[in-house]
Protein backbone atom coordinates (compact mmCIF):
# COMPACT_ATOMS: atom_id res chain seq x y z
CA UNK A 1 0.00 0.00 0.00
CA UNK A 2 2.45 2.79 -1.10
CA UNK A 3 1.64 6.21 0.14
CA UNK A 4 3.21 9.45 0.24
CA UNK A 5 2.71 12.82 2.39
CA UNK A 6 3.52 16.02 0.53
CA UNK A 7 4.89 19.23 2.09
CA UNK A 8 4.74 21.37 -0.26
CA UNK A 9 0.88 21.84 -1.07
CA UNK A 10 -1.80 24.67 0.37
CA UNK A 11 -5.53 24.29 1.04
CA UNK A 12 -6.92 27.33 -0.21
CA UNK A 13 -11.04 27.54 1.09
CA UNK A 14 -14.04 29.09 -0.54
CA UNK A 15 -17.00 29.11 1.68
CA UNK A 16 -19.96 31.18 1.57
CA UNK A 17 -23.74 31.37 0.08
CA UNK A 18 -22.29 32.41 -3.53
CA UNK A 19 -19.23 30.62 -3.12
CA UNK A 20 -20.42 27.96 -5.82
CA UNK A 21 -22.12 30.59 -8.34
CA UNK A 22 -18.60 32.99 -8.07
CA UNK A 23 -16.47 30.02 -8.77
CA UNK A 24 -18.50 28.21 -11.12
CA UNK A 25 -18.03 31.33 -13.01
CA UNK A 26 -14.39 32.05 -12.90
CA UNK A 27 -12.87 28.41 -13.07
CA UNK A 28 -12.32 26.22 -16.13
CA UNK A 29 -13.57 23.24 -13.58
CA UNK A 30 -17.47 22.33 -14.01
CA UNK A 31 -18.84 22.42 -10.09
CA UNK A 32 -22.39 20.59 -11.64
CA UNK A 33 -20.67 17.30 -12.18
CA UNK A 34 -18.44 17.10 -9.15
CA UNK A 35 -18.84 14.77 -6.70
CA UNK A 36 -19.02 14.44 -3.13
CA UNK A 37 -15.80 12.47 -2.40
CA UNK A 38 -13.70 13.39 -5.70
CA UNK A 39 -10.76 15.90 -6.01
CA UNK A 40 -11.01 17.09 -9.41
CA UNK A 41 -8.17 19.33 -11.74
CA UNK A 42 -9.15 22.64 -12.96
CA UNK A 43 -7.36 26.12 -13.38
CA UNK A 44 -7.65 29.79 -13.36
CA UNK A 45 -7.15 31.45 -16.62
CA UNK A 46 -5.61 34.45 -18.15
CA UNK A 47 -8.37 36.03 -20.49
CA UNK A 48 -6.02 35.24 -23.36
CA UNK A 49 -6.87 31.03 -22.37
CA UNK A 50 -3.12 30.45 -20.42
CA UNK A 51 -3.44 28.48 -17.21
CA UNK A 52 -2.48 31.23 -14.22
CA UNK A 53 -3.05 29.06 -11.12
CA UNK A 54 -4.20 25.14 -10.95
CA UNK A 55 -5.29 23.04 -8.47
CA UNK A 56 -7.82 20.10 -7.07
CA UNK A 57 -11.02 21.28 -6.04
CA UNK A 58 -13.18 19.26 -3.86
CA UNK A 59 -16.36 20.01 -1.68
CA UNK A 60 -15.68 20.76 1.64
CA UNK A 61 -19.35 20.87 3.24
CA UNK A 62 -22.46 22.95 2.30
CA UNK A 63 -21.51 26.57 0.40
CA UNK A 64 -17.67 25.22 0.84
CA UNK A 65 -15.00 24.02 -1.40
CA UNK A 66 -11.43 23.14 -0.95
CA UNK A 67 -8.82 24.30 -3.20
CA UNK A 68 -5.48 22.61 -3.02
CA UNK A 69 -2.23 24.58 -5.14
CA UNK A 70 1.21 24.96 -4.75
CA UNK A 71 1.97 26.45 -1.42
CA UNK A 72 4.10 28.54 -3.58
CA UNK A 73 1.03 29.65 -5.45
CA UNK A 74 -1.33 30.31 -2.78
CA UNK A 75 -1.32 33.59 -1.40
CA UNK A 76 -1.35 35.03 -5.33
CA UNK A 77 -3.61 32.67 -6.49
CA UNK A 78 -6.12 34.32 -3.01
CA UNK A 79 -5.44 37.46 -4.37
CA UNK A 80 -6.63 36.75 -7.98
CA UNK A 81 -10.02 34.76 -6.64
CA UNK A 82 -10.33 37.95 -3.96
CA UNK A 83 -10.14 40.39 -7.50
CA UNK A 84 -13.10 38.64 -8.88
CA UNK A 85 -15.02 38.58 -5.44
CA UNK A 86 -16.61 41.90 -5.73
CA UNK A 87 -19.96 42.08 -4.41
CA UNK A 88 -20.50 37.86 -4.15
CA UNK A 89 -21.01 36.67 -0.43
CA UNK A 90 -17.96 34.53 -0.09
CA UNK A 91 -15.26 33.79 2.00
CA UNK A 92 -11.46 32.90 0.83
CA UNK A 93 -9.03 31.64 3.49
CA UNK A 94 -5.79 29.53 3.31
CA UNK A 95 -5.78 26.66 5.76
CA UNK A 96 -2.29 26.93 7.86
CA UNK A 97 0.42 23.86 7.06
CA UNK A 98 -1.95 21.83 5.70
CA UNK A 99 -1.40 17.71 5.36
CA UNK A 100 -1.79 16.25 2.46
CA UNK A 101 -1.81 12.32 2.07
CA UNK A 102 -1.72 10.32 -1.26
CA UNK A 103 -2.36 6.79 -0.98
CA UNK A 104 -2.35 4.35 -4.48
CA UNK A 105 -3.18 1.54 -6.03
CA UNK A 106 -4.92 0.49 -2.92
CA UNK A 107 -9.07 -0.26 -3.26
CA UNK A 108 -9.40 0.23 0.87
CA UNK A 109 -9.27 3.16 3.01
CA UNK A 110 -5.96 2.23 5.17
CA UNK A 111 -6.97 2.93 9.12
CA UNK A 112 -4.48 4.72 9.76
CA UNK A 113 -5.94 8.06 7.96
CA UNK A 114 -8.94 9.69 10.15
CA UNK A 115 -10.29 11.01 7.32
CA UNK A 116 -12.17 10.06 4.46
CA UNK A 117 -10.69 10.07 0.78
CA UNK A 118 -11.27 12.19 -2.07
CA UNK A 119 -10.84 10.12 -5.69
CA UNK A 120 -7.76 11.88 -7.91
CA UNK A 121 -10.01 12.18 -10.73
CA UNK A 122 -6.76 13.16 -12.65
CA UNK A 123 -5.81 9.72 -12.72
CA UNK A 124 -8.34 8.15 -15.41
CA UNK A 125 -6.68 4.59 -15.11
CA UNK A 126 -5.15 4.22 -11.58
CA UNK A 127 -7.02 4.81 -8.38
CA UNK A 128 -5.09 7.19 -6.33
CA UNK A 129 -6.60 8.72 -2.91
CA UNK A 130 -5.65 12.36 -0.85
CA UNK A 131 -6.36 12.70 2.53
CA UNK A 132 -6.78 16.11 4.02
CA UNK A 133 -7.28 15.70 7.61
CA UNK A 134 -5.29 12.78 8.61
CA UNK A 135 -2.33 12.14 7.62
CA UNK A 136 0.54 9.21 8.13
CA UNK A 137 4.10 9.83 8.57
CA UNK A 138 6.96 9.07 6.13
CA UNK A 139 5.85 7.32 2.38
CA UNK A 140 7.79 7.35 -0.61
CA UNK A 141 7.27 10.69 -2.83
CA UNK A 142 10.20 9.19 -5.25
CA UNK A 143 7.49 6.37 -5.45
CA UNK A 144 4.96 8.55 -6.04
CA UNK A 145 6.57 10.70 -8.50
CA UNK A 146 7.54 7.64 -11.02
CA UNK A 147 3.77 6.73 -10.38
CA UNK A 148 2.50 10.01 -11.66
CA UNK A 149 5.03 9.93 -14.90
CA UNK A 150 4.19 6.29 -15.95
CA UNK A 151 0.40 7.94 -15.58
CA UNK A 152 1.03 10.82 -17.91
CA UNK A 153 -0.08 13.28 -15.04
CA UNK A 154 1.69 16.91 -15.61
CA UNK A 155 2.44 19.37 -12.63
CA UNK A 156 2.84 23.08 -12.44
CA UNK A 157 5.99 23.81 -10.91
CA UNK A 158 7.60 20.44 -12.12
CA UNK A 159 6.62 19.88 -15.80
CA UNK A 160 5.42 23.56 -17.06
CA UNK A 161 5.43 27.04 -15.89
CA UNK A 162 2.32 29.05 -14.73
CA UNK A 163 1.62 31.87 -17.33
CA UNK A 164 2.80 29.43 -20.13
CA UNK A 165 0.70 26.30 -20.70
CA UNK A 166 -2.98 26.36 -22.01
CA UNK A 167 -4.87 23.67 -20.34
CA UNK A 168 -4.80 21.38 -23.78
CA UNK A 169 -0.94 21.32 -23.49
CA UNK A 170 -1.39 19.95 -19.79
CA UNK A 171 -4.44 17.58 -20.78
CA UNK A 172 -6.79 19.36 -18.61
CA UNK A 173 -9.32 18.58 -21.79
CA UNK A 174 -9.20 15.06 -21.13
CA UNK A 175 -8.89 14.61 -17.17
CA UNK A 176 -12.30 16.47 -16.57
CA UNK A 177 -10.56 19.79 -16.05
CA UNK A 178 -12.73 22.01 -18.19
CA UNK A 179 -16.26 22.00 -18.43
CA UNK A 180 -16.78 22.33 -22.41
CA UNK A 181 -20.88 22.17 -21.24
CA UNK A 182 -20.39 25.04 -18.83
CA UNK A 183 -21.24 28.50 -19.12
CA UNK A 184 -18.76 31.68 -19.30
CA UNK A 185 -15.67 31.91 -17.26
CA UNK A 186 -12.53 33.38 -18.05
CA UNK A 187 -10.28 32.17 -20.83
CA UNK A 188 -13.31 30.13 -21.83
CA UNK A 189 -13.19 31.85 -25.76
CA UNK A 190 -9.94 30.49 -26.64
CA UNK A 191 -10.28 27.74 -25.13
CA UNK A 192 -13.59 26.45 -26.93
CA UNK A 193 -11.88 27.43 -30.06
CA UNK A 194 -9.13 25.31 -29.54
CA UNK A 195 -11.53 22.55 -28.48
CA UNK A 196 -13.75 23.10 -31.74
CA UNK A 197 -11.29 23.45 -34.13
CA UNK A 198 -9.42 20.61 -32.86
CA UNK A 199 -6.30 22.84 -33.11
CA UNK A 200 -4.27 21.92 -29.93
CA UNK A 201 -0.65 20.86 -30.92
CA UNK A 202 1.35 20.84 -27.60
CA UNK A 203 0.83 17.91 -25.71
CA UNK A 204 2.07 16.01 -22.16
CA UNK A 205 4.18 12.89 -23.44
CA UNK A 206 5.61 10.11 -21.73
CA UNK A 207 9.22 10.07 -22.13
CA UNK A 208 11.52 7.17 -21.82
CA UNK A 209 15.04 6.50 -22.76
CA UNK A 210 18.34 3.69 -21.92
CA UNK A 211 19.87 5.91 -19.68
CA UNK A 212 18.95 8.53 -16.88
CA UNK A 213 17.38 11.63 -18.73
CA UNK A 214 18.99 15.10 -18.03
CA UNK A 215 17.40 17.31 -15.62
CA UNK A 216 13.96 18.78 -15.66
CA UNK A 217 13.72 22.04 -17.97
CA UNK A 218 15.85 20.20 -20.86
CA UNK A 219 15.06 20.25 -24.75
CA UNK A 220 13.93 18.15 -26.80
CA UNK A 221 15.50 18.21 -30.45
CA UNK A 222 15.47 16.81 -33.68
CA UNK A 223 18.13 18.02 -35.76
CA UNK A 224 18.88 20.50 -33.57
CA UNK A 225 15.59 21.74 -33.90
CA UNK A 226 13.15 22.44 -30.83
CA UNK A 227 10.20 20.10 -30.38
CA UNK A 228 9.40 20.06 -26.83
CA UNK A 229 10.89 20.59 -23.30
CA UNK A 230 11.48 17.65 -20.47
CA UNK A 231 9.24 18.18 -17.41
CA UNK A 232 9.55 15.53 -14.56
CA UNK A 233 12.00 12.47 -14.74
CA UNK A 234 12.08 9.48 -12.58
CA UNK A 235 15.59 7.85 -14.00
CA UNK A 236 15.10 6.78 -17.87
CA UNK A 237 11.44 7.92 -17.72
CA UNK A 238 9.48 11.50 -17.72
CA UNK A 239 7.36 14.17 -19.33
CA UNK A 240 7.63 16.40 -21.53
CA UNK A 241 4.89 19.08 -23.14
CA UNK A 242 6.31 18.91 -26.88
CA UNK A 243 4.65 19.58 -30.70
CA UNK A 244 3.15 16.31 -31.89
CA UNK A 245 2.68 17.40 -35.03
CA UNK A 246 6.81 18.04 -34.71
CA UNK A 247 6.98 14.14 -33.46
CA UNK A 248 5.00 12.89 -35.67
CA UNK A 249 7.39 14.24 -38.61
CA UNK A 250 9.92 13.25 -36.66
CA UNK A 251 9.02 9.37 -36.10
CA UNK A 252 7.94 9.28 -39.96
CA UNK A 253 11.34 10.33 -41.16
CA UNK A 254 13.17 7.67 -38.61
CA UNK A 255 14.44 10.81 -37.34
CA UNK A 256 15.96 10.60 -33.51
CA UNK A 257 14.17 12.26 -30.62
CA UNK A 258 17.07 14.15 -28.60
CA UNK A 259 16.50 15.12 -25.05
CA UNK A 260 20.06 17.53 -24.72
CA UNK A 261 22.10 14.49 -26.13
CA UNK A 262 20.05 11.68 -24.62
CA UNK A 263 18.03 9.49 -27.61
CA UNK A 264 14.62 9.07 -25.84
CA UNK A 265 11.38 7.77 -27.65
CA UNK A 266 7.62 9.22 -26.93
CA UNK A 267 4.59 8.32 -26.52
CA UNK A 268 0.84 9.03 -26.00
CA UNK A 269 -0.36 8.47 -22.26
CA UNK A 270 -2.11 5.14 -23.12
CA UNK A 271 -5.37 6.44 -21.48
CA UNK A 272 -5.63 9.27 -23.99
CA UNK A 273 -7.98 10.24 -26.69
CA UNK A 274 -5.49 12.64 -28.87
CA UNK A 275 -3.66 10.84 -31.65
CA UNK A 276 -0.46 12.19 -33.41
CA UNK A 277 -1.55 14.02 -36.48
CA UNK A 278 -1.68 12.42 -39.83
CA UNK A 279 -1.24 15.08 -42.12
CA UNK A 280 0.74 18.64 -41.10
CA UNK A 281 -1.74 21.14 -39.51
CA UNK A 282 -1.83 24.88 -40.41
CA UNK A 283 -0.52 27.85 -37.85
CA UNK A 284 -0.74 27.76 -34.64
CA UNK A 285 -3.60 29.11 -32.37
CA UNK A 286 -2.88 32.28 -30.71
Amino acid sequence: MPFASLGDRALVSVSGPDAEHFLQNILTTDLDVLGSSEAKPGALLTPQGKILFDFLISRAGENAFRLECRAETADDFMRRLALYKLRSKVEIAKTDQPVVTILWESDSTASQFESAPFADARFVDAAVKRFYDGAADGGDLAAWQAFRIAHGVAESGSDYQLGDAFPHDVLLDEIGGVGFKKGCYVGQEVVSRMQHRGTARRRVLIVSAEQPLPASGAELTVEGRPVGTLGSTAGSTGLAIARIDRIKAALDAGLPILADDVPVSLAIPSWAKFSFPQEAVGAEEA
